[in-house]
């Protein structure tokens, strides 16, 4: 019998403990629930598959810059030679660009011994070419996945001769220093956003403005990776709120851009995805 009491006040104390544990004193001797631990999304790497690469440009990479993400000179803006262009069933009417693929070159006699791996950044669409047959020259058609590489990019895994190899690949986290970048372009009454230097997924599902006089704007999807919002919004301190494709993750860059912000100057939030 006292064994049971002894079991019943155990499970007594348990319980005042776990209710203990659910409050936090403050320094005035209120108390106040704890807050739940907030869960944040992570990007993590997806399952490899089987594609096709090639290339295109020279070692310059100078056909490299620019491109359909509308990222301007890649060195500048931090992406460097290890970018690819995607099919169009990759490049997702541009919600790809800024998205990282690591490659592999396999199976052909071409693939760098102990087929090493890169991480390219999507900066371009490799556009359908229906003068060719798909696997003849059309490599980018619908519905095939391919990546056409910077030269630089693909002679990391593969000898250039070789114009095409198959590889593995998948999505991986994007990894970035520093915070996601705006760059600007505009006119008094319509303000044009490129967003750069996205970690995580790397990519961009949605996004909103907020001037320092008004509230939160929702922008449309330009093209590529810019997004536009038909407002009147020069003079003012410019926020943004972005949420991501792949992992729903939203985050707030608040004061980005001072109120004398001006068209072609770049900006530096202090926050990014995971």
């Amino acid at each position: 019998m006292a064994s049971s009491s002894v079991h019943s006040w155990s499970t007594v104390l348990f319980l005042v403990g776990l209710m203990m544990a659910a409050i936090i004193r403050k320094s005035n001797g209120v108390y106040y629930p704890a807050k739940p631990a907030v869960r944040v999304p992570v990007f993590r790497p997806n399952q490899w598959a089987l594609s096709h690469a090639t290339f295109y440009g020279d070692e310059s990479t100078s056909a490299t810059m620019g491109g359909a993400c509308g990222y301007g000179n890649l060195f500048n803006n931090g992406y460097g030679t290890d970018t690819a262009a995607l099919s169009s069933t990759l490049f997702k009417d541009g919600y790809a660009c800024g998205t990282c693929f690591q490659i592999r070159c396999v199976n052909s006699p071409s693939c760098y011994e102990g087929s090493p791996s890169i991480t390219v950044t999507a900066t371009n669409l490799c556009p359908p070419n229906w003068a060719e047959d798909s696997n003849n020259g059309g490599w980018c058609n619908p519905p095939r996945t391919h990546f056409d590489m910077a030269k630089p990019a693909f002679m990391k895994i593969a000898q250039w001769k070789a114009g095409i190899v198959p590889v593995m690949y998948r999505r991986v986290p994007c990894v970035k220093k520093g915070g996601v970048r705006f760059s600007f372009q505009a006119n008094p009454y319509w303000l044009l956003v490129f967003v750069m230097n996205v970690a995580g997924g790397g990519d961009i599902a949605g996004m909103w403005v907020k001037g320092s006089r008004t509230g939160w704007i929702r922008m449309s999807h330009n093209w590529g990776a810019s997004y536009q919002a038909f407002s009147t919004l020069g003079g003012q301190d410019l926020s943004f709120k972005l949420v991501s494709f792949a992992t729903r993750e939203t985050i707030v860059a608040y004061n980005v851009a001072p109120s004398n912000w001006f068209v072609g100057q770049t900006y530096e939030a202090r926050i990014n995805f995971h």
